[in-house]
């Protein structure tokens, strides 16, 4: 296990599922229908990536929706406990959400994407478990919710972790090469990556796998 904890995010079937726990993740993304980005998979294939997730990794619902009945009911069909929010909901969404699903754990998602972030992180942690910083652009013609590939201003990360009464992920261009780096910036509870453990075909590369954790011992 690293001493900083990780996501594997964008998982595509057992294998990887597989790979990301025997690799020590904490978490594996699941990423329901997004307006863009990579990674998405059916409904129907996360429910049977839940069911047969092995012990020791926590399956992550990634949703887009944005009110509590959408994504409870977006956690019903897939048989998820956490999720995580890839818009920027308001803490009355997070507590309803609470009561209709109890025991759920919350991500909340916080795309970086200036100072301006740090008062906004603020609020987004009301009611959530964790934050998790990325480099999306939600306001974008088409929304970019996460897996763009690029980092953001590490310094307005560092501000927003001093200042987090919740554990912090940071997201947002990391791999195997420059994780160590971002970690020694930020000072992050853990680490959230996609694209840069992918090969040239999209699928999870054991290799890079592996250095991003040894990255992070």
């Amino acid at each position: 296990m690293s001493a900083t904890r990780f996501k594997v995010c964008c998982i595509q079937d057992g294998v990887e599922m597989r790979m990301a726990a025997d690799a020590g993740a904490t978490f594996a993304g699941l990423v329901g229908a997004m307006p863009s980005g990579p990674g998405p998979i059916p409904d129907a294939r996360i429910a049977e990536l839940v069911a047969g997730a092995p012990t020791g990794i926590t399956p992550v619902l990634l949703t887009e929706r944005a009110d509590a009945e959408g994504i409870a009911d977006h956690l019903q069909v897939t048989g998820v406990a956490a999720v995580q929010l890839v818009r920027h909901v308001p803490a009355p969404v997070r507590e309803e959400l609470r009561r209709r699903v109890p025991g759920l754990t919350i991500l909340q998602v916080v795309h970086v994407e200036g100072p301006a972030s740090v008062a906004e992180a603020e609020r987004l942690a009301e009611g959530a478990d964790y934050l998790l910083l990325d480099s999306g652009r939600p306001g974008a013609a088409v929304a970019e919710l996460g897996g763009t590939g690029r980092t953001h201003d590490w310094s307005v990360s560092a501000a927003i972790v001093a200042a987090s009464p919740v554990p912090v992920l940071l997201a947002g261009g990391l791999r195997p090469e420059n994780v160590a780096a971002a970690v020694q910036a930020v000072g992050p509870w853990g680490v959230d990556v996609c694209s840069g453990l992918r090969g040239t075909a999209g699928r999870l590369d054991q290799g890079r796998l592996t250095a991003f954790a040894r990255a992070l011992a």
